[in-house]
């Protein structure tokens, strides 16, 4: 073993062909990375990752692992088949609020093939930045997200520099969106197959299965998320927690310091009654901390519950009004 990857050697060819289909599979909150050495020079393995063998989504917070595809898993150019060009980014955008944002894109609308954020991983630089995505199929897809806005910017996506593959057709996010809206894109189930690259410049997206399929409201696209300062927590606290006095206080004082370890916590409010009642809010000094900490957040189990976390409105928390 190593600090960050292992090997291991199983009892038969069979078995270790067998393994591959774990790929993905949540572990201590992480999800784990199966597949062939570097120096594997064997013929290809068709194989699963552990979602699509299970059909269980990726906890949330955890990052997808990319396919074994038969390319040598993590060769350079396999990797650069999965790699796309971010830019016109701002200072503010961090790698977390990126992945985020362009990943729930991508899921709201049906460009990606199987549950969880399609995103690996994300790099920023300057004015740019690049992210991995876990299939070679939901690169091209993630092409359509050309010209998305984000923070008053329209994000630039492509391929990079060194991308010598065959172009791939698509559209920009303006005609997804039209689209999305007009009924003619629609979601996939995420258990059903995978579905095919999204060219929207091309074949009709009425042509794409869609069977079975779940429109959603237009007001739950990733546009419509404005970053802020304030982060809302829903699912942590009960009723009953805030009754006692010395209960609530001394939870206030393990989530300012369990929250303070994301950026600069100005202030934490945990309203005993009203519409905020059992929520938690968090004012940090910056947008940035504020995405690290519902990257950090979203997703956790406590006392049995799966917390949200969400952007909230600066101007409403300043007011004390803190209603949906």
């Amino acid at each position: 073993t190593n600090q960050k990857f292992a090997f291991i050697e199983c009892a038969s060819v069979d078995t270790a062909n067998k393994a591959l289909n774990l790929n993905g599979v949540p572990f201590l909150g992480a999800s784990l990375r199966v597949s062939r050495p570097s120096k594997y020079a064997g013929p290809h393995i068709p194989s699963l990752t552990w979602q699509q063998l299970t059909g269980q989504p990726l906890p949330s917070g955890m990052l997808p692992v990319p396919e074994n595809n038969g390319m040598g898993g993590g060769s350079a150019e396999e990797k650069l088949n999965r790699e796309l060009f971010i830019g016109n980014t701002t200072p503010e955008m961090t790698e977390a609020m990126l992945r985020d944002f362009l990943g729930r894109a991508m899921e709201q609308v049906g460009l990606t093939r199987m549950p969880g954020n399609p995103i690996v991983s994300c790099r920023v630089s300057g004015k740019f930045a690049f992210v991995e995505l876990r299939t070679k199929e939901e690169a091209e897809n993630a092409l359509n997200l050309n010209n998305i806005p984000y923070l008053g910017a329209s994000l630039r996506v492509g391929r990079p520099s060194k991308y010598t593959g065959p172009h791939t057709p698509h559209g920009n996010w303006e005609d997804i969106l039209a689209k999305f809206m007009s009924g003619e894109l629609q979601l996939n189930n995420a258990a059903s197959a995978p579905a095919p690259p999204a060219a929207i410049a091309a074949p009709p997206m009425a042509q794409m299965p869609a069977a079975p399929a779940m429109m959603m409201a237009p007001a739950a696209l990733p546009a419509a998320v404005v970053p802020t300062r304030v982060v809302e927590l829903k699912q942590m606290l009960t009723q009953q927690d805030l009754e006692d006095d010395e209960e609530y206080n001394d939870i206030l004082e393990d989530t300012r310091d369990e929250c303070s370890s994301f950026g600069t916590l100005k202030n934490i409010v945990i309203p005993r009654t009203g519409p905020g009642a059992t929520k938690i809010f968090l004012e940090y000094l910056s947008v940035e901390d504020a995405g690290k900490a519902i990257a950090g957040l979203k997703g956790r189990t406590f006392d049995g519950r799966q917390v949200g976390a969400t952007y909230f409105d600066e101007i409403k928390f300043a007011n004390e009004d803190y209603s949906d």
